[in-house]
This record gives structure tokens, C-alpha cells and sequence, in this order.
């Protein structure tokens, strides 16, 4: 593990306010402690596609509604629509996404499109493919800029420290050189967490303890990885409500901070969203974009008991880029987005599989 942790000088006042980036030199006053890890040796990550993707969102109440709605082989007809009208609203697709979904499988049985209720569902995963395909776009680590800045945002408990270890384990596995920035100084154990996944990885952190100011992190992170010719830097970020206008105008400050040293920083601003929390993602997203521009999301903990169909209201008002989705506690559980296997693993294979 790599840390520095700032220090005040010795003949610094005790009861002073601590400097921020927005008002000194770049120049360092501080001294450093450095530990150095030895890398921990573990296997490469299991090869990505669409394999696991069923086995993992199997569970969740998207997949067994919709697996026993047509598992029971349900005649075509306006009461097969209804149902399909219910399940998509509990399973926090949205009023106008589920609308337009139905509208269109209405239209279609009514022109005799379909021949059975399994064309129909045949129909449905086209239709749902189709919403999610042009988001569907992975993280493409621009090598110009040293290093590319992803800058994580989101409200508390979304696993956003969790997913920034999982990526450098995938940066690392794929060779980049990286590092992290403990920007989480609110919540306790924030930045010993990410200490944590930067031995684990063997990535160096830049850290100054908890309740230091998070534009200093940042700031000295972005510092020390362009002095290091580092290619990605990861910046941790306090989780917060996006009802609370104090801590969503910090993300403003650090964004700002980031620019005195590179203009085009952060280069991503990745939003990490609970796949768990329904409908209240769409206001979620809509502030923090507000405040820092938010270019990618990732959803987690869309394994379990997660509805997952915020997904697609998500792709439908906003169309931002799904980077990642956690399907489970494993690194290699951090998957690139695939719209295919995404509803492939939601919707059943044919009637009568569920």
C-alpha cells in the first residue's frame, strides 16, 4: 500500500484552518510516508460474456416474475398485456418507458403480428434490447491524457468504494499503471477501506485521513499520478443525498480544483447507482448530473433480489453511457454492460423455461 498522509508542520498552529487547493501554489508543503506493497498474486478474472449473467440475475424480481408469468404458457390476448403492463411497473421500469413498451407490443398483436404468446415475448426482448443498446457503451480509457481522471459520485451505500477496487483490479489486470485518491473522508473507515483494495491490487492511494478536505485529496492525487506518468487515476468521492446542496456544490469544488491542473479533468465523472433503489434512481442521476456532469454510470447490486428494471427507465429519460454492472461480490463480477445479456437474463428463454 502506498499512502501519504498530510502532516502539519511543526511550527504550524494547531487551531489553523487547513489550506485547500483553491488557494495555494501546487507546490508540496507536506512530507511523506511512503510503504511500497508486494502486489498480491491471484488469477486473472474469468474471460467476460454473456456467461454467468442468467446464473447471477436469476433471482432477481424482474426474472421471476416474468419467468412465471410465461412459464404457465398464457394465451395472446389483452389480459397477457396487462400482466406484462403490472410487471414491468413493479419491476421499476417506469411509467413511460413500460407505456411505450406496451403501446407498441398492443399495436403489433393487433396487426396479428404475433402468432403466440411466445413471438410476443420474442417481441419484448427485441423492444428491450433495443432501449438499452445505444447505452451500452464501455469506459474507453483515453491514453492522451496521463493520467485519464475518473472522477465517482453517488449517494451513500451504493458500494462506490467497492466498485473503485474492483476497477483497478480490471485496469491492473489489463497493465495500466493507476492510482487512487481517498476522496471519502466523511465516513468513517472510508479511506482505510480503499488503503484496503490498493494493497489487495498492489495500487498506490493518496490519502490524508478522515475529515481532511476532499479538493486537497484530489488535488495532491492528480499531482503525484502526472509527476509518475501514471495512466488512470481513480478519485473516491463522500457519498452523499443528492437533496443535500452543501456537499453536492463540493463535487463543483473538486471538479474545479482538478481543472487548475489539467482543464480537461475529470475526464469521466462515473455515477455508481444501487440497482435496488428503484424509481428514486431517476432523481438521483438527475442532480448529481447537474452538479458534476456525470458522463457514465454504473449500477451495482443488480444480483439477488434487485428488480434491475430502473435500468432501462435510466437509458430511456437520460442516455448515459452504462459503463459497468455489478452482478456479484467477486471482482470479475464487475461486468462491462451488455444490453443482450443483460435481458437475456431477466426475461425466460422460451415459454415453459423459466
Amino acid at each position: 500500500m502506498v499512502s501519504w498522509f498530510r502532516r502539519k508542520k511543526p511550527d504550524a498552529p494547531s487551531e489553523a484552518a487547513p489550506t485547500t487547493p483553491e488557494n495555494v501554489q501546487p507546490e508540496s508543503t507536506t512530507e511523506a510516508i511512503v510503504s511500497v506493497p508486494e502486489p498480491e498474486t491471484t488469477a486473472p478474472p474469468a474471460p467476460e460474456g454473456k456467461k454467468g449473467w442468467r446464473e447471477r440475475l436469476g433471482g432477481s424480481a424482474f426474472a421471476k416474475t416474468f419467468g412465471g408469468l410465461f412459464s404457465r404458457n398464457p394465451r395472446l390476448d389483452d389480459d397477457l398485456l396487462d400482466e406484462i403492463e403490472t410487471a414491468l411497473l413493479t419491476a421499476d421500469v417506469g411509467v413511460p418507458a413500460t407505456t411505450a413498451l406496451v403501446d407498441d407490443l398492443r399495436k403489433r398483436m393487433k396487426s396479428r403480428e404475433f402468432a403466440d404468446a411466445n413471438a410476443l415475448l420474442g417481441a419484448l426482448r427485441a423492444d428491450l434490447v433495443a432501449l438499452l443498446r445505444p447505452v451500452a457503451k464501455p469506459l474507453a480509457i483515453d491514453a492522451s491524457p496521463k493520467p485519464f481522471v475518473v472522477l465517482t459520485v453517488g449517494v451513500n451505500g451504493v458500494g462506490k468504494t467497492t466498485t473503485i477496487g474492483k476497477l483497478a483490479r480490471r485496469y491492473k489486470d489489463e497493465g495500466r499503471s493507476l492510482m487512487l485518491a481517498a476522496g471519502d473522508t466523511f465516513r468513517a473507515a472510508a479511506v482505510a477501506q480503499l488503503q484496503a483494495w490498493g494493497e489487495r491490487n498492489g495500487v498506490p492511494v493518496i490519502a490524508q485521513g478522515q475529515d481532511a478536505d476532499a479538493a486537497s485529496v484530489a488535488f495532491d492525487a492528480l499531482q503525484a499520478a502526472k509527476s509518475r506518468g501514471v495512466e488512470v487515476l481513480i478519485a473516491d468521492t463522500a457519498g452523499r443525498l443528492h437533496t443535500q446542496a452543501g456537499l453536492m456544490n463540493e463535487l463543483g469544488k473538486i471538479r474545479r480544483v482538478l481543472g487548475k491542473l489539467d482543464p480537461a479533468a475529470p475526464h469521466e465523472v462515473l455515477m455508481v447507482i444501487d440497482g435496488t433503489t428503484g424509481q428514486n434512481a431517476l432523481s438521483q442521476l438527475r442532480q448529481f448530473h447537474a452538479a458534476a456532469g456525470v458522463t457514465g454510470l454504473v449500477v451495482t447490486k443488480l444480483d439477488g433480489t434487485a428488480k434491475g428494471g430502473v435500468v432501462f427507465a435510466l437509458a430511456r429519460e437520460f442516455g448515459i453511457p452504462i459503463r459497468y454492472a455489478g452482478i456479484g461480490e467477486r471482482p470479475e463480477d464487475l461486468r462491462v454492460f451488455d444490453a443482450e445479456a443483460f435481458v437475456d437474463a431477466l426475461l425466460p428463454e422460451a415459454l415453459g423455461t423459466a
